[in-house]
């Protein structure tokens, strides 16, 4: 099939060249629409408890009070002037159209809503619409209330400022990453390709598959809720598999010319070879962000529908727009050589043999001292600990920090992050007033509001009247206030006790303790089947690539070490804050998403790097040669491709440790380390180690596999 592939794209050069162009002028016009319908959000479990309570709450009440005024006048917010200037500012709030349930220490005298010392006081209010239309009403506020008002010093957080300022310090952040990274990028790509016509290969590709994904994620954004955040991951991603695909093809088209074969020769044996390595490779990064489609957060499947529609359009255009490039351009792919390069960089690179010699003549003596550090590495991992982003991800002057902050320190009790507890159908009123006082003598609970009073440890403390924000056309409304932190093993366990407690109907239980609890129990409950299916997958597509079933065996094993050791140094860098001095952020669990993500992208980035470097292994092999020589000249022949994609690629991911938004830090960071650490330590030391360790069982398979691959397998060779 590669061969007929290759042929059509030799004869059909110029004609494929010019649908691609026009394709991608087609795509970029479509795509450009993205940026309008992706949605921000999708940290939620849709079909929760806590995602129905939101939704009950919205439709009745207008929301939870999701957006927070903390009104700092210096001195006593009780005094007659501040009262009237506090009273004041809460009626110009209240009078904004696109907010419900306005409350404020100077119209409810709440004592919870005032600091501890007496000079700040809380405004708080709900606002209507879905996530997008929300941040943009908070865009607004922001910038309408926030600042000096009468005296008062206002600063605007709460869940929605956290979004609206988390979505803006990534959107300048990122311009300053990539202002970093594709200077760096380029000046290696030419190092890489040693000219710069042979460096724009990359970038041609990368191009088509960037503006190919963002037209697929504009009409996925038409039909379901596609987050953001997946601009990010096809732009990176597109870019680094581009220059994978091209230093692999680049690299076999150069080696098949210094054979002295003619031009198309040389093309069509460079398809069927690296092609078959690129299909491969691309199937398996696409198998482990495919795993994300299996958690409900729209959040993890946006990054496997950008994730997937990236690899599979640089795959095609590897295998198809490159080849015709090649065809077109011929020996002029080494134009704009290097002043100091007298010829073009060698397809084999000897350190990467003498590395691999070494460690399988040696392979204990190599093999341990890394195994024991990747070990090493990964062992914070027994202590960590997970949670989900709040507004300490962001840097500390940042105005919504600065609200979570001043709630966590200076008020008593936060009741933004109060337990929510409303009906699922209409109950009289006089059938709250038992349910509220059991809530209220739950552990960690302050009190209960309701709209048959207010409950302390049992009892009716006030029985002033109900008002709309607690019951409305018999729905009734509870908020749990408790003093422990919405992330605490006490906040967890309030939760599961609220929502065992006899109810007189049925009561939904939400809230942001009950959103962090929902989505951490839809990944996990998730994560072995995820799991289960990437490693299945993976071991089928190198067991259809070698025809063993120890190969797989063992780049699953090692996989696993070097992620291990890459998911032990994010908990020692992130949430025991051995950097944070340095990078800037504060310390915290670690937020499971990202985690989930890191981990797929690099498994998935990890295989690539296996099959690139297995392929041109298990060709040595397929000709007759020794183990100790089909290793050694494969990792020679690979590990220059394979080691400059990873720091090329690194260099895009490591740019992220420059934002200012600690869950972007570990991702980018996380990614990169990941790379490194496989391109080098597992494929230059582990990888040849082991063989020498499996010796001539390396590529073993039960009889009815190996006349199972002999039907059905694809071998690395090229054609004669």
């Amino acid at each position: 099939m590669l061969h007929r592939l290759a042929n059509f794209t030799v004869r059909r050069a110029r004609l494929i060249l010019l649908t691609t162009v026009l394709l991608l002028a087609g795509a970029a016009v479509v795509g450009v629409g993205a940026f309008s319908k992706l949605a921000g959000g999708g940290f939620d479990d849709p079909g929760s408890e806590s995602s129905q309570a939101a939704t009950r709450l919205a439709d009745t009440f207008g929301g939870q009070a999701d957006l927070v005024f903390v009104v700092d006048a210096g001195r006593d917010v009780s005094t007659d002037t501040v009262t009237a200037a506090g009273s004041e500012l809460t009626r110009r709030i209240a009078a904004e159209p696109d907010l419900t349930g306005v409350a404020s220490y100077w119209t409810t005298k709440a004592p919870a809503m005032r600091s501890e010392d007496g000079t700040m006081a809380l405004v708080v209010a709900s606002i209507t619409g879905d996530f997008d239309s929300r941040t943009e009403v908070a865009d607004r506020l922001i910038g309408t209330y926030g600042g000096e008002h009468d005296g008062l010093r206002v600063d605007v957080g709460g869940e929605v400022g956290v979004n609206h300022d988390v979505n803006a310090q990534v959107s300048r952040d990122l311009a300053v990453a990539e202002a970093i990274a594709v200077p760096i990028i380029l000046v290696l790509l030419v190092l890489a390709f040693g000219s710069f016509v042979a460096a724009l290969l990359p970038l041609a590709i990368g191009t088509i598959a960037i503006f190919g994904t963002f037209a697929e994620l504009s009409l996925l954004g038409d039909a379901m809720d596609v987050s953001i955040f997946a601009i990010n991951l096809t732009t990176a991603l597109g870019l680094g598999l581009s220059i994978d695909y091209a230093l692999l093809m680049v690299s076999r088209f150069r080696e098949e010319l210094g054979k002295g074969v003619d031009l198309e020769t040389a093309v069509v044996r460079t398809v069927t070879t690296a092609g078959r390595t690129i299909v491969f490779s691309a199937l398996t990064v696409a198998v482990a962000l495919a795993a994300l489609l299996l958690f409900p957060l729209f959040f993890l499947r946006s990054f496997a529908y950008a994730g997937i529609g990236v690899i599979v359009i640089s795959m095609v255009s590897a295998l198809v727009v490159l080849p015709a490039l090649l065809t077109v351009l011929g020996h002029r792919v080494n134009a704009g050589r290097l002043p100091w390069a007298k010829d073009t960089p060698k397809t084999v690179a000897p350190f990467w043999g003498r590395l691999a010699g070494l460690a399988m003549r040696r392979p204990a003596l190599t093999a341990l001292p890394v195994v024991a550090g990747l070990v090493l590495l990964a062992a914070p991992l027994l202590h960590v600990e997970f949670g989900t982003p709040d507004d300490r991800v962001l840097p500390t002057t940042t105005t919504s920090r600065v609200v979570g902050d001043a709630l966590r320190t200076e008020f008593s009790s936060d009741d933004t992050n109060a337990v929510n507890v409303v009906g699922a159908h209409s109950v009289d009123t006089a059938a709250i007033g038992p349910y509220a006082g059991n809530l209220s003598e739950l552990p960690d609970v302050v009190r209960v509001d309701s709209a048959a009073g207010t409950f302390v440890r049992g009892q009716r403390v006030s029985t002033s009247p109900a008002d709309a924000r607690m019951a409305k056309d018999g729905i009734q409304r509870l908020t749990v206030v408790t003093e422990a932190d919405s992330r605490s093993a006490a906040a967890l366990d309030l939760v599961d006790s609220a929502r065992v407690v006899q109810a007189p109907g049925e009561f939904l239980v939400g809230g942001n303790t009950a959103r962090f609890m929902d989505s951490q129990q839809a990944i996990g409950s998730r994560l072995p089947l995820a799991g289960g299916l990437i490693a299945l997958t993976t071991f089928v597509l190198l067991f259809l690539f070698t025809g063993s079933v120890l190969q797989p065996l063992r780049a699953l094993l090692l996989n696993v070490i070097g992620l291990g050791a890459t998911l032990g140094a994010m908990v020692l860098i992130f949430q025991d804050g051995r950097l944070s001095g340095w990078l800037g952020f504060t310390p915290l669990p670690l937020d499971t998403s990202m985690l989930v993500l890191l981990f797929c992208i690099a498994f998935g980035l990890s295989m690539d790097y296996e099959v690139f470097v297995l392929s041109r292994i298990k060709e040595q092999h397929d000709e007759g040669a020794t183990l100790t020589d089909s290793v050694t000249t494969g990792l020679a022949r690979s590990g220059r491709i394979v080691s400059m994609a990873a720091v090329i690629l690194s260099v895009s991911f490591f740019a992220f440790g420059t934002s200012s938004v600690s869950f972007i830090q570990l991702f980018g960071i996380g990614t990169g380390l990941a790379v490194l650490i496989d391109a080098t330590l597992i494929r230059g030391v582990l990888v040849p180690a082991a063989m020498r360790l499996l010796g001539g069982r390396a590529w073993w398979s039960p009889t009815p596999l190996r006349h199972l691959h002999s039907r059905i397998g694809l071998t690395e060779s090229s054609p004669t």
